[in-house]
């Protein structure tokens, strides 16, 4: 594999010290010519090694030294005890042993007198050498070397070609020692020895003290000379590996999505986890302020990362987490150095920091006594209309504008006709093209239009424009918000039968978001839709029995309208009746906070699932959130379905 090695010790000058020598010993020392040699090392290298790797374990990541243990040959260990007493020389003068072998060093390619080159085309090396001898600050001396097939077929088997390369990127090293361009100064001489032609490269600031080389600081000027060097391979290897990410992302997406699905339709019996939310539910009464993770002391983000890690428990939240977890792996993998990594607990994983927000969440609502009202996967039937009673005219019109077969000229026809239709008076065409004006698709979207048009539908009597008008306005749309409007639209709906509009109402008045709270009016309305077999509301009116809540507690009542909800097909009733079964007592809250939090989970889960590299058009994330916000508060099922709806802009005329 293709790579380039950094190291970069550092002189400290003063106190009778200086770099002069060093800068001396780069620039004039004489190359070697290259002899094959694969004779066995002799002792005195093999001794020397030794005490270099005892002494300097840095040595042990040079390349020279997995040449010299992939192959011990004498050649191999000249070039391992070169480089491996040259990136140590500031402690050399102090340790005993090496100081003959350095009299004894080969050749550096020359460019005139001596080897060394800067930011100047001519180097006078005893200005140079004076300047280091009395300089009294830190001077960095870079050794970056290649493997020689990587020199000869890259071309930097010259010292031309390393001056151009280090005069092209002077400032970036510069700004990874934190030195300003201005006060930056640089030599360097290359070594055609070897298996490892390198450079070296002295560097310090003209303010003593103002240097300042980090670990980040080191792989910067190695990604930034390495990205230039192997710039035309990387981009083809780059290419081909991007290819392969991607199937491999998808894949993983695949399955993440799946798994988030899981979690979002399943129902959770975890004790432990409740139990511990009961408990955060508790202490959050002591937090005044805000009631996020950032702003909680330290024993209460101990216990929200317990609960995370408990519900981790669940064999569903661990597969998705350990796919996302595998799949970062590759992919950093497929760009850098394969290693050993430990997956981390998932409270302490960054990218899923919002479980913990989720955690406090529904811990707040406990505290509270919040209703929850669990629809999110409901079907809203509210709005659909009968052909019964509507035009045939109408009726064709808006198969031909909902078809995606036709051509588009025939379908925008048929929507100016609808229009026409509209302003004629006929009350399903205004409440088609309302709807139309208010999700866009092939009209532009616009809410004034549709709260007119709906209005006018409304008026006529028709439920479902009721229903959609009393939404409209309830929604979070300034232009049109109106909360008494909404809830008046809301109760015409309801008064003419409409199921959803009266569930909807119970929910405003559980919430007091909209209107006063009032639970005794919520069960009626309630209790309505319910005998109208609404699942939903059959299930939210099961929950105010076992609660108490506007009605008298009757958990043999609660019982018997869970039931009804489950044979509707609502989930979490088939929970309550389990629980409800085995005598449990605990608030409805308390039984579903690790089922709503497995829901959470799921979200948050499918919104971090990994997608391919980006092609064609594709509309900002936080443009997609805000717009699904919206239909959300317009009633609408926040699903994939609805996000591939909102990126394609499709439309249908209800």
């Amino acid at each position: 594999m293709a790579r380039l090695i950094v190291k970069s010790p550092y002189i400290k000058c003063g106190g009778g010290k200086s770099a002069g020598g060093y800068l001396k010993y780069i620039a004039t020392r004489e190359r070697v010519e290259i002899i094959p040699d694969d004779r066995p090392p002799t002792r005195k290298q093999e001794q020397l090694i030794a005490k270099l790797v005892k002494d300097f374990p840095d040595a042990k990541g040079l390349i020279e030294y997995e040449d010299y243990m992939a192959c011990p040959t004498k050649a191999n260990a000249s070039a391992l005890i070169s480089l491996a007493l040259e990136s140590n020389w500031n402690k050399l003068s102090s340790i005993d042993g090496y100081a003959g072998y350095i009299a004894l060093r080969p050749r550096a390619e020359r460019l005139g007198e001596h080897g060394l080159f800067g930011d100047d085309d001519n180097v006078d090396l005893n200005r140079v050498m004076d300047e280091l001898d009395h300089y009294t600050g830190n001077v960095w001396t870079h050794i970056i070397s290649l493997h020689r097939e990587d020199a000869e077929r890259l071309g930097y088997n010259h010292a031309e070609a390393w001056r151009t390369l280090l005069r092209t990127h002077r400032n970036d090293i510069a700004a990874a020692m934190k030195i300003p361009p201005e006060d930056f100064r640089w030599y360097a001489a290359f070594h055609d020895e070897g298996n490892h032609p390198h450079i070296h490269m002295m560097a310090w600031s003209t303010k003593p003290n103002q240097a300042y080389l980090s670990k980040d600081g080191i792989r910067q000027i190695k990604s930034t000379l390495t990205n230039q060097i192997f710039r035309q391979e990387l981009l083809h290897v780059y290419e081909q590996k991007s290819k392969s990410r991607d199937e491999l992302v998808m894949e993983a997406r695949k399955a993440m999505l799946e798994l988030a699905k899981a979690m979002q339709e399943m129902t959770c019996d975890h004790p432990e986890a409740e139990n511990l939310i009961w408990e955060l539910s508790q202490q959050l009464g002591q937090v005044s302020g805000k009631k996020t993770y950032g702003y909680l002391p330290k024993p209460m983000k101990k216990l929200v990362d317990e609960i995370v890690d408990q519900m981790v428990r669940l064999p569903t939240v661990d597969a998705c987490y350990q796919t996302w977890w595998e799949l970062q792996c590759q992919v950093e993998d497929y760009y850098s150095e394969e290693k050993k990594r430990i997956r981390p607990p998932l409270s302490q994983q960054k990218e899923f920091r919002q479980i913990k927000n989720a955690v406090i969440k529904e811990a707040e609502h406990i505290r509270i006594n919040k209703v929850s009202f669990e629809d999110a996967d409901m079907q809203d039937s509210g709005e659909q209309i009968s052909t019964y009673d509507m035009s045939y005219e109408c009726q064709e019109l808006q198969s031909v504008a909902n078809d995606e077969s036709f051509p588009m000229e025939e379908r925008d026809e048929a929507a100016e006709q609808l229009e026409q239709l509209a302003d004629a008076g006929d009350a399903h065409a205004q409440y088609i093209v309302g709807t139309a004006y208010r999700d866009g698709g092939l009209l532009i979207p616009d809410t004034v239009k549709a709260q007119k048009l709906l209005e006018r539908a409304a008026k006529q009597d028709l439920d479902a424009a009721q229903y959609a008008l009393g939404k409209l306005y309830l929604s979070d749309d300034a232009d049109i918000h109106d909360s008494a409007k909404g809830i008046y639209w809301l109760k015409r709906s309801a008064d003419n039968g409409n199921d959803y509009a009266a569930y909807r109402l119970g929910k405003e008045y559980l919430s007091g978001e909209n209107t006063a709270k009032d639970a005794a009016t919520a069960a009626e309305y309630l209790w309505q839709a319910a005998n109208a077999g609404n699942p939903y509301a059959q299930y939210l009116l099961g929950k105010l029995y076992l609660m108490g809540e506007g009605v008298p507690k009757d958990v043999e009542v609660a019982y018997q309208w869970f039931t009804k909800a489950y044979y509707s097909g609502h989930t979490y009733a088939g929970m309550f009746m389990d629980r409800i079964e085995r005598g449990e007592q605990r608030p409805p809250s308390v039984m579903l906070a690790a089922t709503r939090l497995l829901y959470h989970m799921g979200n948050i889960f499918r919104d971090n699932a990994p997608v391919p590299a980006a092609t064609g058009i594709q509309i900002d994330r936080k443009r997609l959130q805000e717009l699904q916000r919206k239909r959300i508060a317009l009633g609408y099922k926040p699903d994939d379905y609805e996000l591939e709806q909102q990126q394609g802009f499709s439309m249908e005329f209800h």
